[in-house]
């Protein structure tokens, strides 16, 4: 038998003995010229793959992909992904509340106001919502929000230690809550309405002497993505520094 022969009998079936390639940017995309490409035109294709691919495919050479450039020339404008992810966060923040948050005169509906933009933000881009939860991007959007939020946290009568503590339990509340929403409904709808369900029918059923405030609250459950919750823990915490406040002689004018 041929040796030739022979080795294409030896090699698995449906297997090439070729190395396999990569595949090769959409003809459909144009390759963008070199002196065009700038920080902006990549942060839109990284919010681009993230969209489509998650987070896992922000690479460097899936962005050569979208952009239809090797990826060498992501390099000359941030030196590494999280640069890059950062950058993101702090565009995608820009873009959802930087015209929307002024301040009203009153400090409880300004802290309002910043939590529900941000909220309303984390579910906007929800394939962002965990990293965005966690990170510090230190730059001008993040600033601006801090800023906002201990202006009106002085306007209540706290302290500036007061103030930056309650930065942290506001802060904190409306990113961990924000998040968990985002990540709700990242699921797929039939899944969400199938624990909903299951967690509602199951409880009704249970043994009322063994669960009895379970069987009884169990009509009442709510789904996890129910704004309701959001509202109750926020208003709790701006009842709490309400109280400080007045203990400290009282919101500033």
């Amino acid at each position: 038998m041929p040796t030739q022969d022979r080795a294409a009998k030896e090699r698995s079936p449906g297997v090439s003995s070729q190395s396999p390639r990569k595949s090769a940017p959409s003809s459909g995309r144009k390759r963008i010229p070199r002196d065009t490409l700038n920080k902006a035109v990549i942060i839109e294709a990284g919010i681009s793959v993230v969209e489509r691919d998650g987070l896992d495919g922000l690479t460097f050479q899936a962005l050569g992909e979208e952009l239809g450039s090797h990826a060498t020339s992501v390099y000359r404008h941030f030196r590494d992904k999280d640069e890059l992810l950062l950058e993101i966060i702090d565009t995608l923040r820009a873009r959802s509340y930087s015209a929307d948050v002024v301040a009203t005169g009153n400090w409880r509906d300004d802290l309002v106001l910043i939590a529900m933009r941000v909220r309303d933000h984390y579910l906007r881009y929800a394939p962002f919502a965990h990293d965005m939860s966690v990170r510090s991007t230190h730059r001008s959007r993040e600033f601006v929000n801090v800023e906002f939020t201990l202006a009106a946290l002085s306007q209540a009568g706290l302290t500036t230690e007061q103030a930056v503590l309650y930065l942290r339990v506001i802060g904190n509340y409306v990113r961990a809550m924000s998040s968990f929403e985002a990540a709700v409904t990242c699921l797929d709808m039939n899944v969400r309405a199938k624990d909903y369900i299951e967690m509602k029918s199951g409880s009704m059923v249970l043994d009322p002497q063994e669960f009895p405030h379970l069987v009884d609250a169990a009509p009442y459950l709510l789904p996890f993505d129910d704004p309701q919750p959001f509202a109750v823990g926020l208003n709790a915490i701006l009842d709490a520094i309400e109280s400080l406040g007045q203990s400290n002689g009282g919101a500033k004018a």
